[in-house]
């Protein structure tokens, strides 16, 4: 019996846990703030209620959901990704984290904090939310824009700087001596395990995973998956590094095989609720007296943490030449705090350096942060939008009267027409858009488009957006009727003029064919793919090279759809 007792004394805090962590998730979706901040606000709320946020169960459970959280971490970092947006994940990134670190390091300072702590905090606070970011990114359909794909490989970089973190935190509060031969040595041991990753994810990981598809066997996927990121924690705890890049490895190794994205499917379950787990005890951890006796204090954290994070990002996107519109979009976005930075001032390492009470008031602002995340990102939106309106206000005149008029005009700058202007972009084609609608011009103007507002539809606008000295005009959103009204006058206008259009069906293909428009069927994910590879052959790009760009873009679009699915 008491044997019985003591298993039901463990299980009732996780029966607790789970059966509030639902409400909480649920109340968070309909109030649409992140989930995070319900599951920190849970885990204060049990406290409260005196549940026992130091037991062995969820201490356990809290610390696996970190290696999981790294494990899908490590699951999109392949090599292919890397080389492809080296330069934002090694360029771009070490910028943000250096300047934030920078700039958050002496606001420490100036609050009285020790070098070594102050900036240990900087760098800490300077690392952004993967999960909130790429949630908003997906919801507003922005993972292929510039300002998404750019912050997309700054959170690769800061998640690969928040492993490094880790080490240097676990360094510090290692055996007593000189610091530098620890922190030399934890890096040595950092490098050799990715080395060794690198090696088994060829050698064995490989081999073993062929195998296991032969049998056609779900669960056993699921439990080799389980078994990479626990063998791959034990192994990196092992040799006195942290558990947590240890599943960043695991899932690292697996993003080298073609079985990522069914073990992605499997474990997403698990990484979900296990990660709800840390929260919750990140919220249990929490000093109640102190929160309520600083509560100011705690605003002007959130308030000073952002207001840095948004000038040290925009002045790193500066450096790289980025717009000051793009710069400021870029800035909001990743302005708020990251989940690391629960992670790290949860080590024992770091409240004896900054001390109890700051750390929860830092710990309480960057739950702050991220649950005013999707406000501030669309604050940030629209002053991008209202500062490129001001700015192609001003550049209308020149483009319109410019003697080497682009040679494509896109008509309709939606989803379709943003596929069509990133094909063209990555040929370097020069291409004019309009757009009609006020909203889908405004969003497409901050995500870093450049469209002009007007209805193309009038033939008094053809003269001022200069399409005689067009070659090809593509209609994205097309309307039959109105095609069969405006073409036989754009026909005898400007004769030399192809026109391409979007068509549903054979139906619609052979009606505006019938009118002197060039039809495409496109049945492409994300639409306008195959649009997009009709017109870039129409240009004279070799066919090959144009469905080889189509086909990364397909690739890139389902790795933000299922990045943005894993983070929610």
């Amino acid at each position: 019996m008491d044997h019985i007792h003591a298993v039901l004394d463990s299980l009732l805090p996780v029966v607790l846990l789970l059966l509030f962590g639902v409400i909480a998730a649920v109340a968070c979706r309909a109030a649409r703030l992140s989930p995070i901040v319900g599951y920190l606000a849970l885990g204060i709320l049990l406290h409260a209620s005196g549940v026992d946020g130091a037991s062995a169960t969820i201490a356990l459970l809290a610390e696996l959901g970190v290696v999981f959280l790294l494990f899908d971490i490590g699951l999109h970092f392949s090599l292919n990704h890397l080389r492809e947006q080296a330069r934002d994940i090694f360029g771009f990134g070490p910028v943000q984290v250096a300047l934030g670190a920078l700039g958050l390091g002496l606001g420490g300072l100036i609050l009285g904090l020790a070098p070594l702590p102050a900036f240990l905090l900087g760098a800490t606070l300077a690392l952004s939310s993967t999960a909130v970011v790429a949630g908003l990114l997906a919801q507003r359909r922005q993972q292929n824009c510039p300002v998404g794909l750019t912050a997309t490989a700054i959170l690769i970089f800061q998640d690969v700087a928040a492993i490094f973190l880790l080490i240097i935190v676990n360094a510090i509060g290692g055996e007593s001596g000189p610091m530098a031969p620890q922190l030399f040595l934890a890096v040595v041991k950092a490098a050799a395990a990715f080395g060794v990753a690198f090696a088994l994810a060829r050698l064995v990981v490989r081999p073993l995973f062929d195998l296991i598809a032969r049998t056609d066997n779900a669960e056993v996927f699921t439990a080799s998956a389980l078994l990479v990121a626990l063998a791959a924690s034990w192994a990196t705890g092992s040799i006195g590094l942290s558990l947590t890049l240890g599943g960043f490895l695991g899932g690292m190794i697996i993003a080298e095989t073609p079985y990522r994205p069914i073990i992605q499917a499997e474990t997403k379950p698990f990484r979900n609720l296990l990660l709800s787990f840390f929260f919750i005890s990140v919220g249990l951890s929490l000093d109640l007296n102190a929160l309520s006796q600083n509560w100011l204090a705690i605003l002007g954290v959130t308030i000073a943490l952002i207001a840095i994070k948004i000038v040290t990002n925009g002045v790193s996107s500066l450096i790289f030449r980025w717009s000051i519109p793009g710069s400021t979009q870029l800035g909001f976005l990743l302005a708020q705090g990251s989940e690391f930075a629960f992670v790290i001032l949860s080590m024992p390492t770091m409240r004896l350096l900054i001390g109890d009470r700051a750390a929860a008031i830092i710990i309480s602002a960057v739950a702050l942060s991220l649950a005013l995340t999707p406000a501030i990102a669309k604050l940030g939106r629209k002053l991008a939008g209202k500062m490129r309106a001001r700015r192609a206000a001003r550049q209308e005149r020149e483009l319109l009267q410019s003697e080497l008029a682009a040679p494509v005009l896109i008509i309709g700058m939606g989803r379709v027409g943003r596929t069509v202007a990133d094909a063209l972009s990555e040929f370097d084609i020069g291409y004019a858009a309009i757009e009609a609608d006020q909203k889908t011009f405004a969003d497409a103007n901050a995500d870093g488009y450049e469209v002009l507002f007007g209805d193309a539809a009038d033939p008094r606008i053809w003269e001022p957006l200069n399409v005689r000295e067009r070659k090809i005009v593509v209609i994205t959103t097309p309307d039959l009727q109105i095609s069969r009204e405006l073409t036989p006058l754009a026909a005898l206008a400007f004769p030399h003029i192809k026109r391409f259009t979007l068509a549903a069906n054979e139906a619609e293909h052979a009606a505006f064919a019938a009118i002197g428009l060039l039809p495409v069927i496109d049945a492409s994910t994300p639409p306008g793919l195959d649009l997009a590879v009709a017109l870039l052959v129409e240009l004279g790009i070799d066919r090959a090279a144009a469905e080889a760009w189509a086909l990364e873009h397909e690739a890139r679009a389902r790795e933000s759809v299922v990045a943005a699915e894993a983070a929610e």
